[in-house]
């Protein structure tokens, strides 16, 4: 005799006033975390997105979570701008938008990055969630600004990308961004037919 098979529940989507706290909290965690580092509470963090703790703990039940949610929506976040970008502008404006994407993307990082480091657990999945996401970006953009013209045949996503993480990691001046964002009009100057 078969056991009857339990009644699988559909998983009902998020009321709009959770999903606006969830968001609220890694907004506001990301900012904490860049601030005070790896040692910012939770509770400083629930007092500055204005919710309880248990607000908090019923999204993200320990610091991990709500570290590795920021990291995933981040890269979730850049990864989606491709082809949103592509719908606005010609290829090789879409890259060169994504491509400052991209370093805003990575000096945001570096801020949180010693958060990150703290993690408990072994992080090889969710860096690879997050490469995925990326690498797919610039490979998208590259093929379409190859396709329409724009740029050299020869042109590799690994290439734009290993530039990228360059230019980011120039150093932590002031001006980091706008030297990046020239250094990219450089980039695909030369990249150009």
């Amino acid at each position: 005799m078969t056991k009857p098979e339990k009644a699988v529940k559909p998983t009902r989507k998020p009321r709009a006033d959770a999903e606006r706290n969830r968001l609220r909290l890694m907004e506001v965690a990301k900012a904490a975390f860049a601030e005070q580092g790896a040692d910012v509470s939770l509770d400083e963090i629930a007092r500055r997105a204005e919710v309880g703790i248990g607000t908090l703990y019923r999204h993200f039940p320990t610091r991990d979570t709500i570290l590795e949610a920021i990291y995933r929506q981040e890269a979730e976040q850049l990864g989606a701008a491709a082809a949103a970008l592509l719908e606005k502008k010609q290829p090789v404006d879409a890259l060169r938008a994504w491509m400052r994407l991209f370093v805003d993307y990575v000096a945001t990082k570096k801020l949180v990055l010693p958060a990150l480091n703290a993690l408990t657990g072994d992080t090889s999945e969710l860096r690879a969630y997050s490469s995925a996401h990326i690498r797919g970006a610039a490979e998208l953009l590259v093929k379409r600004a190859i396709k329409h013209g724009d740029i050299r045949r020869d042109a590799q996503a690994m290439d734009l990308l290993y530039a990228l993480f360059g230019f980011a990691n120039i150093d932590n001046q002031p001006d980091l961004v706008p030297r990046a964002h020239r250094l990219i009009d450089i980039l695909i100057a030369g990249l150009s037919k």
